[in-house]
């Protein structure tokens, strides 16, 4: 006799360990399918910065959702070291955004203007005050937006607390598991082929990251493909930050120990794992302008990494229309880490059948591309 799941994941990064975990404890049996070890993808070279702020600079449905899975981590922090014994390394380190031109300060003010009104913390310091929060800034800089509530955790801790919790209520993770076809009847779905042989459930989320585009319904176009970010580490004496600094996609953020992690380039549809000379020298060259004492740094290690990126740049959550059981988590691009928690929350709630906050997800529905191209057309 065949065995069978209330649901099975596919793809064991942070969002598919994530919405595991949440079903585990809502008492669902689960499997999640991994082609490689988990966490060993996105997830991994992801630098675990929670930027909100710093990151979403408009108000609109990707800041709400940020902010949302933002206020989950505190507890959910204490609840997996409670539950697995894995820190997860939450600390607010806080985030700047250097300004160097009096464009740059306007624009920080509107910022900063709009997240105090909606209640988050944000502050405009001029070049003086900024270095005063963070001496190692560099003297261009002409001040700073400062968000110094920004956090960050470690991402290879929290996939493998995720995957522990789940596991701990349940779940079944299948390592080096390649998922090779997803078997819909009847405007139902049946079950997936691996290649060592089918699985079935009564529901299936895609979350494979960049590798999910096969598995989504060609009607609607839905796009996904790899973002190759390149990232380094590197040790200083003493430490030399003690914020994130991000401007422009790039980023210097402390670690533990002295560690800096620099990063990361931009390379659309390049699946590649390798690190290039002119990558690295990009990165020195970002790092630099914002932290000049950076150069007395030694490099540690190099990596690189896919980001999942969609046609318009928001993740798809939710159901697919023509296919009852089949639903997609996945395209979170650059804020998988901070979207990890309420992904995982609100799809379980959203596959069980609970009362979770719809109007937070349906900016992010599959359907959406049919939507844009009727008002377009």
């Amino acid at each position: 006799m065949q065995s069978s799941y209330d649901v099975i994941i596919v793809g064991g990064g942070v969002i598919g360990c994530s919405i595991a975990y949440h079903l585990a404890k809502m008492k669902k049996k689960v499997v999640v399918l991994e082609k490689d070890r988990i966490g060993s993808k996105a997830s991994s070279a992801a630098a675990g910065m929670l930027g909100v702020q710093a990151e979403l600079e408009e108000d609109g449905p990707m800041f709400r959702l940020g902010r949302a899975s933002r206020d989950l981590y505190p507890a959910l922090a204490e609840e997996l070291r409670f539950l697995t014994g894995v820190d997860i390394a939450l600390i607010r380190s806080g985030a700047m955004k250097p300004a160097y031109t009096k464009e740059d300060m306007e624009k920080y003010e509107r910022i900063a203007r709009w997240q105090k009104a909606i209640g988050e913390t944000a502050e405009v310091l001029d070049g003086k005050a900024a270095r005063r929060v963070e001496p190692a800034l560099s003297e261009k800089a002409i001040g700073t937006l400062y968000f110094p509530e920004e956090g960050q955790v470690s991402p290879p801790s929290l996939v493998w607390a995720f995957s522990q919790g789940a596991a701990r209520y349940g779940t079944e993770i299948r390592e080096f598991t390649s998922v090779t076809d997803m078997v819909c009847k009847n405007g139902r779905f049946d079950h997936v082929e691996t290649d060592s042989g089918a699985v079935y459930g009564d529901s299936v989320v895609v979350a494979a990251g960049a590798w999910s585009k096969r598995f989504f319904n060609k009607k609607y176009g839905a796009d996904i493909y790899p973002v190759k970010g390149e990232v380094l580490s590197a040790t200083t004496a003493a430490p030399l930050l003690k914020t994130t600094i991000f401007a422009d996609g790039y980023y210097v953020t402390p670690k533990k120990g002295g560690i800096l992690y620099i990063g990361a380039t931009m390379a659309p549809h390049d699946y590649s794992r390798t690190v290039s000379i002119d990558g690295l020298h990009f990165l020195f060259e970002k790092a630099k302008r914002f932290v000049p004492s950076v150069t007395k740094a030694s490099i540690k290690h190099i990596w690189a990494g896919q980001r999942p990126m969609t046609n318009d740049g928001l993740p798809f959550l939710g159901m697919d229309p023509e296919c009852d059981g089949l639903y997609y988590a996945t395209g979170h691009y650059r804020n998988g880490i901070l979207l990890g928690p309420i992904t995982g929350l609100a799809m379980a709630e959203l596959i069980t059948g609970r009362h979770g906050d719809e109007a937070l997800l349906k900016p992010f529905s599959l359907d959406r591309l049919a939507r844009i191209k009727e008002v377009k057309s």
